[in-house]
C-alpha cells in the first residue's frame, strides 16, 4: 500500500473561513486533537504576522505532540531583498518549529502580473529563500501557488519553480489548486508530470470552489503525490479547502492508502469537535461523519438494511467513528419502527404496528419525530405503561409588559407533583418562552434537585401551513443537556406557547426518566 502523509492546515487555512476566529486556546486544544488523531504534519500559522500566532507558537513548543510534526508557514522573501533581510523568513527561522512550510508562485500570469517581476527573478526568489531556511537549520516543503493554473499556462515554467524549490533544498514540493477550479483529469496529468519531473516527494493542496477538491486530491495520490493537505470538515477561504474528513475515508477505505498512525475510527469525533471549537458545524449530511451519513428514513430501505446493511451502507459507520441511525417518519413501517426500538435498546413487540400508527396519526397532524428521539421513546414508554407522570402542568399565565426600549415577560406555572404536592411559582425571562421555561424548571426543581443541571442548548420554530398565516400551527423542536448528553424533544399546537410548553415538559420528563435510568 502507498503510504500517504496527512498535512492539516485547519489551524491556519481552515481559519481563514468567514466567521471563524480560534483563539491561541483554541488552536492549542485542536493541535493536540490532531495529533491524538494521527496527523503527520498540523500547520499551526504564520509566524510573524500576528501576536496570536506568535504566542501559539511559543507555547505549542512545550506541548510534546506524539505523532504530528507542527510546521510554520510563510512566504517567499520579497522581490529586492535579501533572505536575511526579508521580516517574514526571519520570523520562520526564529520560529520553534523544526519545519516551515512556504508559498511562491508558480503561474506567469501571477509573476508578471501579481508581483510585475521577471520570471527568472521568480525563480531566484524561490530558490534562496528556500536555501535560507535551510541553512538555518529548517525543514522546508514549497507550496506551489496556482500551480494548475500555472502548468495550463505555460507547463515548462510551473516546473521549473518547483525544481528551482528543490535546489534550494525543500524536502517536499506541494502543487496547489488555488481557485479550485480545475478538474480530475486535469490535476491528475499534471500532478503525473510533477512527479516524473523532481527528485522529492509531491504533495498536493486543492480548494473546493468547483465542489471537486476531494476527488482532486485522489486523483493526484493516484497520479503519484503522497501528501494530501486540507482542512478538517473542509473549512476555508470561499468554498474551503479539501475535506480531510471525506479524502481520508476515501484514501483508506476505498483506495488501500496507508495513512500512518490516523485513527478513522475518531474521525467523526474529531470532525464535531473542531466543529464546535470553531462554532461553526459541520453539515448533518457531509459523507462519512454527518449525522446524516447513516441515517435511514424509508419503510423499504430499513427493512433490507435489517437483513444485511450493505443493502443500504457504502460501509460499516464504526469504521469512521459514526453510527447508523433509523428515522421515524411518516414513511416508516413496522421494520422501520422495530428497528428504531431496538436501537434505542427496547424490544419491538406485537404492539410495533399500533405504535406505527399513531406516529403516522401523529405526523399528519404535524409531528415530526426523525429529529426528536426523546418525545419518540417518551411516547412509546407511554403507551407500554413502562413510565408513570412524574408530573402535571396545572396551570400557567404569561404576563408581557411594554416598556421604553423592549418588552418585559413573566410567567407563573403551577405544577402537581404524582404524589399530589403543589408548587406555585412564577419567573421572568427574555421572552414568553424563555420565561416559561424558568417558572416551570424553578417549580419542578422543589421536587427533583436534579433538574438544576438541565439546560436548553437549542429552540426551533417552523410554521407549518403558511397559508393559516398567523393562525397556522406551529412545530416547537427543543434541545436540552444534562452536560453529558442531549436530547430534543417535540411539541405542535396552533399557539406557540402550548407547542412550547408541550416540548418543555417532554425535555424534563426525559431528563428524569434518563435520571431514574442511571441511578
Amino acid at each position: 500500500m502507498t503510504r500517504v502523509l496527512v498535512y492539516d492546515t485547519t489551524l491556519r487555512d481552515g481559519a481563514q473561513c468567514e466567521g471563524v476566529s480560534f483563539s491561541c486556546e483554541d488552536k492549542l486544544d485542536i493541535l493536540r486533537r490532531l495529533d491524538s488523531f494521527g496527523a503527520d504534519f498540523v500547520e499551526g500559522g504564520w509566524p510573524g504576522s500576528n501576536p496570536r500566532d506568535d504566542e501559539f507558537f511559543s507555547r505549542a513548543a512545550s506541548v510534546g505532540l506524539g505523532n504530528a510534526e507542527l510546521t510554520a508557514f510563510g512566504s517567499t522573501r520579497r522581490h529586492g531583498v535579501r533572505p536575511e533581510e526579508d521580516a517574514n523568513l526571519r520570523s520562520l527561522a526564529d520560529c520553534p518549529a523544526k519545519w516551515c512550510c512556504i508559498f511562491g508562485k508558480s503561474w506567469d500570469f501571477q509573476v508578471t502580473c501579481a508581483l510585475g517581476i521577471s520570471k527568472e527573478d521568480n525563480l531566484a526568489m524561490v530558490e534562496d529563500s528556500v536555501a535560507f531556511l535551510v541553512s538555518r537549520g529548517k525543514r522546508v516543503m514549497f507550496d506551489a501557488e496556482h500551480f494548475f493554473d500555472g502548468y495550463r499556462s505555460d507547463p515548462g515554467y510551473a516546473i521549473s519553480v518547483l525544481k528551482a524549490a528543490e535546489r534550494g533544498g525543500a524536502e517536499w514540493v506541494v502543487l496547489c489548486d488555488t481557485n479550485g477550479g480545475s478538474l480530475p483529469a486535469f490535476i491528475s496529468e499534471a500532478c503525473a508530470a510533477a512527479v516524473s519531473a523532481v527528485g522529492v516527494p509531491v504533495g498536493i493542496h486543492c480548494h473546493n470552489d468547483s465542489d471537486l477538491a476531494t476527488a482532486c486530491s485522489l486523483a493526484a495520490v493516484e497520479a503519484g503525490c503522497t501528501m494530501v493537505q486540507g482542512t478538517v470538515n473542509g473549512m476555508g477561504e470561499r468554498c474551503g479547502n479539501a475535506n480531510l474528513c471525506a479524502v481520508l475515508p476515501n484514501l483508506a477505505l476505498k483506495c488501500g492508502a496507508d495513512l500512518g498512525a490516523v485513527d478513522l475510527r475518531s474521525i467523526t469525533g474529531l470532525s464535531r469537535f473542531v466543529g464546535e471549537v470553531a462554532n461553526m458545524m459541520p453539515s448533518a449530511g457531509m459523507p462519512y461523519v454527518g449525522e446524516r451519513a447513516f441515517a435511514h428514513k424509508g419503510g423499504m430501505h430499513v427493512s433490507a438494511l435489517v437483513k444485511d446493511p450493505r443493502t443500504y451502507e457504502h460501509l460499516d459507520p464504526a469504521e469512521v467513528g459514526n453510527s447508523r441511525r433509523v428515522l421515524v417518519s411518516d414513511m416508516a413501517g413496522k421494520a422501520s419502527i422495530s428497528e428504531k426500538l431496538r436501537e434505542m435498546g427496547l424490544t419491538a413487540g406485537e404492539d410495533s404496528p399500533e405504535i406505527t400508527r399513531m406516529i403516522k396519526d401523529m405526523e399528519s397532524e404535524g409531528y415530526e419525530f426523525e429529529g426528536a428521539d426523546a418525545s419518540f421513546e417518551l411516547l412509546v414508554r407511554r403507551l407500554r405503561g413502562d413510565i408513570e407522570e412524574r408530573f402535571s402542568v396545572e396551570g400557567f399565565r404569561i404576563f408581557i409588559d411594554s416598556r421604553e426600549g423592549g418588552m418585559d415577560s413573566e410567567a407563573s406555572v403551577k405544577v402537581r407533583s404524582s404524589a399530589g404536592d403543589m408548587e406555585h411559582t412564577a419567573s421572568d425571562g427574555n421572552g414568553p418562552v424563555n420565561a416559561l421555561d424558568n417558572a416551570l424548571r424553578k417549580a419542578l426543581e422543589s421536587f427533583f434537585p436534579d433538574l438544576r443541571r438541565i439546560r436548553l442548548t437549542d429552540y426551533k420554530v417552523r410554521v407549518l401551513d403558511e397559508k393559516s398565516a398567523t393562525a397556522a400551527r406551529v412545530r416547537v423542536l427543543i434541545r436540552s443537556t444534562d452536560g453529558a448528553s442531549s436530547w430534543t424533544t417535540v411539541g405542535v399546537s396552533e399557539n406557540v406557547i402550548e407547542a412550547s410548553l408541550i416540548a418543555l415538559v417532554d425535555s424534563l420528563e426525559y431528563a428524569l426518566m434518563k435520571t431514574g435510568r442511571e441511578a
